[in-house]
């Protein structure tokens, strides 16, 4: 479809960006490190302990993890480095110096039990691990069943200082947040810092075709596969985003809320790479559960910009304290990962006096793909308009290009778009065709003033505040309790979190209670793919084929609140 919507409704924004202007994710950063150096880039604070990081200071930290990673630990081009920890100030030290380093990040839940773990490390042959010391005992647990041969632990408060020192040893031995472990061949995040300080970066030549990030993503199935998400794509989607923000924000003066966890990748690239691009603060929010604690560092700053989740931006605005602050220097709050509900945009506007902003993207389009007009003076229902360089299509189950207003699945095109599943050329094939179009596995309408609403999901796929949850994986960790008989996950809504998981079950053992498999999945799968209801039946609505029916279940659902 034509873009009609440029000069009407973002006026002054190209239809194309430039994507020559950086040859590498890593080179972003050099650049604002040597045009920004003294302007503060990072900050965090951690219960009593806060330190403020310029780019300076970020440049020389990563060049010198950079060299740790080339020099002692020897890892060539495109060696794949996990990095396992939540909203840290060595987080972006982190993927800077892997990216000026040559190699591919690849972002790790901390949250993750063994089992997800496991199967992350081993899928994209990862060798090296960056990994906070409170989930070190998970790694333990299963490091040796991997390729992962280099470990880099770090301390919660390694660069607060002497207080974030004191955190540290409290966290540990006070509080008991940091299981005991063992792990032998594992170097400490300061002194790979200090070791890599001896020698030079090396320059490694990186294109746009090359790997930057493995980012993963259940994808249309539930087995969860790598995105390679090349450095063309993070620059696209980068620059997509700048040309799109451009009149509203202001190099070397914004200051922008980095709740959500810098390993999804609405955050890594809307906060990490644009904000740092224009010389930006990222004030980074270790714990965003924790709304006291966050509020309370907010007060601190002259915020403009935040990024967020609907149940984030819900969460604040039931928090008095929030509500108190002063948001004269608000210009943007941009909302992803989740549908936008109309009232908490109406709210958010009323109780703030800015609007919230709803963005579309996926992990396999870096992730942005649409968005609405930064002038956007109410909430519209809609998921906005393709931004720079990006073409949208609706097609029908045959793959016929539809018109206005006809209901089919978004395929999306454009230089933000993957290259492809990691190691998984089948799984590609199903969703990228030979023109580079994406099928998104979403329904939508086109209206035709340009504007998309997502209208339905074609795939099976649970958003729990945010987050992917797929109901295949939710099924083969229940299943394998051996009192069960046979398991259907869906979602149903909430008003917390979007949706939650709920799981049906056929009991092989007639003793099987809620509790047990609740621990069960305790133990194999993080928090949010956690089934928060279970309904025991007789038995699953199915085909003449005996595929079990999860439609049919979410219609019950949907019958019992109309």
């Amino acid at each position: 479809m034509e873009r009609i919507w440029l000069n009407q409704y973002q006026p002054g924004v190209p239809a194309e960006i430039d994507l020559d202007e950086f040859q590498s994710a890593g080179e972003v950063f050099e650049k604002s490190a040597q045009k920004f150096r003294d302007r503060p880039a990072f900050s965090n604070a951690i219960k009593f302990a806060s330190r403020t990081m310029n780019y300076g200071e970020i440049d020389t930290a990563s060049r010198d993890l950079g060299a740790f990673l080339q020099h002692e630990l020897k890892l060539g081009k495109g060696e794949r480095v996990a990095i396992m920890m939540p909203n840290l100030l060595q987080y972006p030290i982190c993927v800077f110096g892997v990216l000026r380093a040559g190699l591919t990040a690849v972002n790790v839940n901390p949250l993750y039990t063994p089992r997800e773990l496991e199967h992350q490390l081993k899928d994209s042959g990862a060798t090296t691990i960056i990994i906070v010391a409170n989930f070190a005992h998970v790694l333990a647990e299963v490091v040796g069943r991997t390729q992962v041969k280099n470990v880099i632990v770090t301390e919660m408060g390694d660069l607060l200082g002497l207080k974030g020192s004191v955190i540290s040893l409290l966290l540990k031995h006070v509080k008991k947040m940091v299981p005991a472990y063992s792990l032998p061949q594992a170097v400490s995040f300061k002194g790979a810092l200090s070791r890599g300080s001896r020698h030079e970066l090396k320059k490694v030549a990186v294109g746009h075709d090359d790997i930057a990030f493995l980012q993963y993503t259940g994808g249309t199935t539930g087995v969860s596969k790598g995105a390679m998400l090349t450095h063309g794509n993070i620059i696209a989607n980068m620059q997509q985003a700048h040309a799109w923000l451009k009149p509203l924000v202001e190099e070397g003066k914004e200051v922008i809320v980095c709740a959500l966890p810098l390993y999804h990748i609405f955050c890594l690239t809307a906060n990490c790479m644009v904000f740092s691009k224009i010389g930006g603060l990222n004030v980074l929010i270790t714990n965003p559960r924790d709304i006291p604690a966050f509020v309370e560092a907010l007060s601190h700053f002259p915020i403009t910009c935040m990024t967020g989740v609907n149940t984030l931006f819900n969460a604040l605005l039931n928090n008095a304290d929030f509500l108190k602050l002063d948001f004269s220097t608000w210009k943007l709050a941009l909302g992803g990962g989740m549908a936008v509900q109309r009232a908490v945009a109406e709210n958010w506007k009323k109780s703030t006096g800015v609007p919230l902003i709803e963005a579309y993207g996926l992990t396999e389009t870096s992730p942005a793909a649409c968005i609405n007009p930064m002038h956007l003076k109410a909430y519209n229902g809609a998921i906005g308009l393709p931004i720079p360089s990006t073409d949208i299509q609706v097609r029908d189950a045959e793959g016929k290009e539809l018109g206005f207003d006809e209901p089919g699945e978004l395929w999306v095109k454009g230089p933000q778009v993957m290259k492809g599943y990691w190691n998984r050329p089948e799984e590609t094939a199903k969703c990228l065709d030979a023109d580079g179009w994406l099928a998104t596995g979403d329904m939508a309408i086109v209206h035709s003033d340009g504007f998309i609403k997502l209208v339905d999901r074609k795939k099976d796929m649970v958003l729990v505040s945010g987050f992917n949850v797929y109901p295949n994986e939710v099924e083969d960790v229940v299943a394998m309790h051996p009192g069960v008989l046979e398991v259907a996950c869906i979602g149903i809504p909430d008003e917390k979190s979007g949706e939650v998981v709920k799981i049906f079950v056929v009991k092989k053992d007639p003793g099987l209670t809620e509790e047990a498999l609740h621990e069960h999945c305790k133990k194999n799968l993080t928090g949010y793919k956690m089934p928060r209801h279970i309904e025991f039946r007789k038995e699953l609505p199915k085909t003449n084929v005996g595929k079990i029916l999860r439609r049919a279940l979410r219609d019950e659902e949907i019958a019992k609140t109309a």
